[in-house]
């Protein structure tokens, strides 16, 4: 059985790791079926959150005015890991933000995973839901959900409980994590001041800190501003 692995959450501001930010990370380092260590921190995403993510998760941007941004905590994160299997509750989603960061920051992150998520949808079909907090109610596993630390623990007990049940070599096996990114570089300033005359002219509210975005997010935001108000 797999007793050896670091179990990771994040929150986020939304669900592509292209356009959302990290704004909580937690994980959980398990050595011989026991925890050892936990890593938690919150992450400033250099955007205003959006009503719907404070409400889910309880976290507050006051929370996060002071907590470092991703490119800090990340390389800590990735020592934290060291060469360990990643576990997770649909785990590329969590790898996939970690990944694009990490080649921003010009850092290999290639692992293996185990998907907690994956296994109960293979072994529990004939539940109604495989969300996390349903499956930790249904074997009665203790869950903090929607915080990152919460459900990394609550993600490893989870996958004791169904090793204990299930475990089988082929659907336990850690399969290698798969996600592409480009490295991306920051907004320039011809774009920055562009950006500053055009939400100047339009008296917009912006929800973002122009010096944290890429080049990339500029040039959406750019089009986005073009496409509603003109030049």
């Amino acid at each position: 059985m797999i007793n050896d692995y670091v179990s990771l959450d994040l929150e986020t501001t939304g669900l592509n790791p292209k356009h959302d930010r990290i704004i909580e990370i937690g994980a959980v380092k398990v050595k011989d079926g026991k925890v050892t260590e936990t890593f938690q921190t919150f992450v400033n995403p250099g955007r205003v959150l959006n009503k719907t993510v404070c409400e889910l998760t309880g976290i507050t941007e006051q929370m996060l005015e002071d907590a470092p941004e991703a490119e800090r905590v990340v390389p800590i994160l990735l020592d934290f890991i060291g060469e360990d299997i990643l576990l997770g509750h649909r785990i590329l989603f969590d790898y996939s933000f970690i990944k694009r960061i990490a080649v921003n920051l010009k850092l290999s992150f290639e692992r293996e995973g185990i998907d907690t998520l994956k296994l109960a949808r293979k072994f529990l079909p004939d539940l109604e839901s495989r969300k996390l907090d349903y499956l930790c109610s249904y074997y009665g596993i203790e869950h903090k959900a929607h915080r990152a630390l919460g459900d990394a623990q609550a993600t490893s007990d989870l996958f004791m409980k169904l090793s204990e049940l299930f475990y089988d070599e082929k659907d336990f096996k850690p399969q290698k994590l798969v996600y592409q990114a480009k490295r991306e570089t920051p907004i320039t300033k011809p774009q920055k001041e562009r950006l500053y005359k055009l939400i100047d002219k339009h008296k917009i509210n912006i929800e973002y800190d122009l010096d944290k975005l890429t080049r990339n997010e500029a040039s959406r935001i750019t089009d986005r501003i073009l496409a509603k108000y003109g030049r």
